[in-house]
């Protein structure tokens, strides 16, 4: 649905791209991250066809983004961050004027109308001035106009941002069941809300890609996490003999009973560390693979690239 390779962009002297390639497929729910002046917006602008990248190339549905303006904006629905609402206008009304701008035929719109309405869940507000609406409410207002021609590929950049607990789980329901009918960029820099939502992650630090991978993926480490019942004599000389293992770190708190393990590339530890444990009764409370969030992938990115 996406493909983009060695997209490059320059404001002046500040280079926001340098060389981004990634692809999505149709069906995905994939979240772009990155902090502030990464480059997550130049991607957006360029793939909505609001910029022209200066080398590279970007393609939505197997269009050209550049020579193909017009029909690659026809099959993209997009929430930018601020809502494009008007306040005075009804929820029905503002709808309806999204319709015409989309060229919707005028015998079509009542069924793509209520389609969105439905898929929004905002049918008990249509006669209601979009400036009375709670923010939640805005937001699925928002959604309904970018879904509203039906298209291809969804691209939200930051739609959750400000919404209240309540109205996140609600809206992450409703980007949940827009994910069966098109494939879904998700722009954020609220990382629960990416674990929340997507299928994968692209992280973006100074205008270029540093992660991209499933969400699995990117949590899972060659580790274990071990937990004794009580003080064991001679344990971490014990465990540094498991085969795979390359060091033993006992963790903060917990009386001193938790450890991280560390193993090589490709070491499957806990199965190791379980025969070990029945070989010496080690009186074991927990045992399991380390896992990392996604915010600790961040922040370790975020170091590297500082």
């Amino acid at each position: 649905m996406i493909r983009v390779e060695g997209l490059k962009k320059s404001y002046g002297s500040i280079q926001a791209l340098r060389g981004v390639s990634f692809h999505v497929a149709a069906g995905e729910i994939v979240g772009l991250l990155g902090p502030n002046g990464a480059g997550k917006s130049t991607i957006i602008k360029i793939l909505t066809g609001y910029l022209q990248p200066d080398e590279g190339v970007a393609e939505v549905d197997g269009l050209d983004v550049v020579t193909h303006r017009l029909e690659v904006q026809a099959r993209i629905g997009y929430l930018p961050e601020t809502t494009p609402l008007y306040p005075d206008m009804t929820v029905q009304a503002y709808l309806k004027w999204i319709a015409d701008l989309r060229q919707i035929p005028a015998e079509k719109q009542r069924e793509y109308i209520s389609e969105a309405v439905y898929a929004t869940d905002i049918a008990g507000f249509l006669n209601r001035p979009i400036g009375k609406l709670s923010k939640g409410m805005r937001q699925r207002v928002g959604i309904a106009q970018a879904i509203l021609h039906k298209p291809r590929l969804l691209i939200l950049d930051e739609p959750t941002i400000g919404l209240d607990p309540t109205q996140l789980v609600e809206v992450r329901q409703l980007i949940r069941r827009l994910a069966e009918r098109s494939t879904i960029l998700f722009s954020s820099h609220i990382l629960p809300e990416v674990e929340a939502v997507c299928h994968r992650a692209i992280i973006i630090m100074n205008g270029e890609i540093k992660a991209d991978a499933r969400l699995s993926d990117l949590a899972a480490t060659n580790n274990a996490i071990l937990t004794l019942q009580r003080p064991i004599a001679d344990f971490e000389r014990i465990v540094r003999a498991v085969p795979g293992v390359q060091k033993v770190e006992r963790l903060p708190g917990d009386g001193g009973l938790s450890y991280r393990v560390y193993g090589a590339a490709d070491a499957d530890l806990c199965p190791s560390l379980y025969a070990a444990a029945v070989q010496h009764g080690w009186p074991l409370r927990e045992l399991r693979e380390d896992r990392r969030t996604l915010e600790s992938v961040f922040n370790e990115l975020a170091m590297q690239a500082a």
